[in-house]
Parts: C-alpha cells; structure tokens; sequence
C-alpha cells in the first residue's frame, strides 16, 4: 500500500496444494520444491504430473500467465505490519491468517522486504530464513508468493551493494515454482532518474538470480496513467515483464481508468497490484460495492488479475513508527477487521474468486443493511439529511425518509449510489424506486447523473414528481443512454423544497 518512506486462467499455485513438499526455515527454498511437467494452453494449466525429487523448468510464459490470472492478496498482520511482520515474525498467527485468504480462494499473497531490517548489504540469516519459512508456509496452503524487494530504500548510488543484496535473497528461489514474480521496489518514482538509473542496472541483476520469473514495478495511484507510461518509456530499452497498477482513488470509474493504464503500458500486460478503500472514511458497505466495482471493471477490461490491499485491518500501534503510522485510515483498509471477524467485503472477494454469486443485499437495494454496511451515500446533507427509518416500509422493515428540505441553486439533498456494473457510453440505463408522501411540497424524483473519466458533470434526467401532499407508495421511474464520455453513473434519490416528509423504498438499477 502507498508506502511512505522513514472466466480466469488458473494458476500455478493450485497445483502446490496436493504436492507441495514444506521446506524448513533453513532449508534453501528450491531444494525442496517438487517438479512438474505441465501443458499450457490460452494461458491455463491443464495438467501437472508432480515428480518428486527434481527442479522445476517452468516457461517464462507459463510463469506471466499465473502472474496475469493470480487471484493475489496483499498481506501484513493484524498486530504486526510493514517491517513489524518479521521483527516479530509469528508463523502460527501467519498460517492462521493465509487460512483465512486460502479460504477467500486466493492462490497468492505478497510479501514485502525490508533492507533495513534483513540487512543490508549482507542479508542476515535469521530473516532469510523468515522468508524462507513465510514461502513454505503459502505454498503449503496452496499459494504462490510475490516478493517486494527493497521497500522504505532510497539508496540508488549503491549499485554493488543492492546487487549483492538482491542476488542472497533470490539465491534460494532459483527454478522455484513458489514464487510467482518479483517486484524491483515498491511505487518507485518515475520521474526520479537516479532510481531509473539504478533499475535499469538491477533489473539484469535480478533476472540472473531469478531466470524467468516476471518482473515488475508497481506506480502508485499517485502518479497515476502519467506515471506508468512515464515508466514504460523509461525502460524501453530494458522492457519489464508486465506493469502492476495500483488502483486507489473512484471505483465508479475503474473501467475508464483500467483502460488509460492499458493503453499506457500497450502491448505489455496489466495487473491491480493494489486497490481497495479504506472503512474509516468509507464504511464497510461501500468498501464492499467498491471492491466489486473494480472486479466488475476489472473483468470488462480483460484485467484477470486483481489484488485488494488487504487482508486485515491493523491494530493501533501496530504499524512502525513512519509517515504511513501517522495517517488514521491506513489501519482501516482490511477484508477482516482486526478481531479477524469478517467484512462485507471479504464476501465480494471470496464471490469474484471462487465464482460464487455476489452477496445478497450488496447494493442494498431495500435498506435492510445494518448500519455502517450500505454503499449508499448522502449528498448535498446541509439541505437535507436522509435518515434510515423502520417509520415505513413499501417490504422488509426499513425505507429511507428525507424531511424538511432545502434547495439551492447547487441541487436538491440526496441518498445517492453508483452501480457495480461499470459505465460505457452508449448503454441504456434504467432506474426505479416507490416513493410515498406526507404533506410532501417541493420536488421529489429518482434521478441519473453522468460524469466525464475527470469527474465531470456531462449530464442526466430525472422521473416526474412523486405528486404533492399526502400519497401511498409511487413507482418512480428514469430512462437515460450514457453519452459520449460518461465513465460514471450516479442515481439520486432526492427531495428538494420539501416542506413534508417524503420514503424511498425498493430501488432497482439495471444496464442494457
């Protein structure tokens, strides 16, 4: 995750389950790792034969094909993340923890290293065998590992010593199967060309110690399509294997910017090495709906490979003293709370990567969600605040009341959500709730808003007024083609100049 310095193919990593033999904390990784002779086909393993005893000889194709359909989780403990997860190294609480992402249906998980406390330049024996041990310990639950090198670093001007570095940490992964691809350094900045400089002097390096496993350098959010284009033409002499784009910021538009990147990084392959939002700011039901968005996005753009950051949510205190410690919502961004109970969203993950159907009530079409698990989102709250009420309901228990509103020149008070299925010029839109009155005034409507990949209004439509005064529940009803341009759609509930009450109940949203 945005570090701060001080259907699917299927992937390799299934076949370790039956097989794989669990190398000890100090036995080299590849002399334990059994071979196997498999047969490829469009990117998906078809068959493996394990030969116990001998070295794996897997094609660079084969390895970027499970690097592009991994079904990867991003990983730190609850209790001890960033450089904390091998200072304080807890296999039980580690297995423990890839239980819970094995049963998510993740095949691979990513492991940070740190030089600053592995050792740098010479690699200290206790945390090689920590990563040593972390590798066993997910490929005995069937996944594969991706390794971050040389997080909060920034000695560029040490060629000789990063060489050494890297080379002693790769040297027990040599023909092994267990490791899915490499990561140079994580949201290295493109547009620093000492750092340019020292990848492209490291990249050999690493490719020597690693022959044939992918490798790549993710670019933040931040720097954005900018920063990967920036990238590839940095390295153009030197190609990476494939670019790993980390997805932060409007899920509503994740197709749009999925397909930026794409053409930023034409024709090499494209990851999300990261995305997700934080529950602090969010709420745990929009975490869920924007997860599924970036999926569904994901899915539309021919991106198989898609990896939410991350697993569990942080305990206070648990991320070590640096920039990231100091920012309330890094602790938020977990698919488990830091209990280890469930969110909402660990539910969307375990659907997408197991083929399973979307959870119920994920876009709370009824308001029957509890409190704190609804996408919806009020809008415009100053004039008027929607409240979740049990007052009324058109079914179940629940409706949504706006009352005594306000207008301005600026819009009417809303509950407002975006759809998981993501947005394409040209589609029709359809959308409808049952609305009923009190001593209803003003103006009260479903309505469609369109925006531009930059956020910008380019349009809408709204359904007649729900009739004023006292009235039984109304199906309201909006049609709309998304035009030219629109990345995003929103649907408004809205009461505007309402002197009254008005309940929302019942919303369906669909796309043709």
């Amino acid at each position: 995750m945005r570090s701060v310095t001080p259907v699917v193919a299927r992937s390799l990593s299934l076949l370790l389950a039956a097989g794989a033999a669990v190398s000890s904390a100090t036995t080299p990784a590849s002399a334990a790792t059994p071979s196997a002779v498999r047969t490829l086909a469009q990117g998906a393993v078809l068959a493996s034969t394990i030969v116990p005893g001998t070295q794996v000889a897997l094609t660079p194709a084969q390895r970027l094909a499970a690097v592009r359909s991994a079904k990867q989780i991003n990983y730190y403990p609850a209790g001890g993340s960033w450089t904390r997860m091998w200072t304080d190294f807890d296999a039980k609480k580690i297995d423990a923890d890839l239980a819970k992402a094995q049963a998510l249906g993740a095949d691979s998980v990513r492991a940070i290293v740190f030089p600053s406390v592995f050792g740098y330049p010479t690699v200290k024996t206790e945390y090689k065998n920590k990563l040593a041990q972390f590798v066993s310990l997910a490929a005995a639950r069937g996944m594969t590992v991706k390794i971050t090198l040389f997080d909060w670093w920034d000695g560029y001007a040490d060629v000789t010593g990063s060489s050494a570095w890297a080379t002693a940490l790769l040297a027990p992964y040599r023909n092994d199967e267990r490791i899915i691809s490499i990561e140079l350094q994580n949201e290295l900045d493109p547009t620093d060309a000492s750092a340019i400089g020292w990848v492209k002097k490291l990249l050999p390096v690493i490719r020597k110690a690693v022959p044939g496993v992918p490798v790549t350098i993710p670019i933040s959010s931040s720097a954005g399509i900018a920063g990967l284009a920036t990238l590839k033409s940095a390295m153009a002499a030197t190609p990476l294997d494939y670019y790993d784009f980390h997805l932060y910021g409007n899920s509503e538009r994740a197709l749009a910017s999925i397909r930026r990147a794409q053409a930023a990084v034409a024709p090499a392959p494209l990851v999300i090495g990261e995305t997700g939002t934080n529950t602090l700011q969010a709420g745990e039901g929009e975490q869920a709906a924007y997860l599924a968005r970036v999926f569904a996005a994901a899915e539309v753009a021919g991106v198989n490979a898609v990896a939410p950051w991350t697993l569990n949510d942080f305990t206070a205190g648990s991320i070590p003293d640096s920039g990231v410690a100091r920012i309330p919502e890094q602790y938020w961004y977990g698919l488990y709370r830091a209990d280890s109970t469930a969110k909402p969203a660990a539910a969307v993950v375990k659907a997408e990567w197991t083929g399973a159907p979307s959870p119920a009530g994920l876009m709370d079409p009824g308001f029957e969600n509890a409190a704190g698990q609804t996408p919806w989102r009020s809008y415009l709250s100053e004039l008027g605040t929607p409240t979740r009420t049990q007052t009324a309901a058109r079914s179940g228990a629940w409706s949504v009341m706006l009352t005594n509103t306000g207008r301005t020149a600026a819009g009417s008070p809303s509950y407002r959500i975006s759809p998981i299925a993501p947005v394409q010029p040209g589609q029709r839109w359809h959308a409808e709730v049952w609305a009923r009155g009190k001593n209803e005034t003003g103006s009260t409507q479903i309505a469609l808003s369109w925006f531009d990949v930059n956020d910008r209004w380019i349009g809408g439509g709204s359904s007649a007024d729900l009739p004023s005064g006292t009235s039984d529940w109304t199906r309201l009803s909006v049609d709309g083609v998304a035009p030219a341009g629109a990345a995003s759609l929103q649907v408004h509930l809205k009461s505007g100049a309402n002197t009254g009450s008005v309940w929302f109940d019942d919303v369906a949203v669909t796309a043709s």
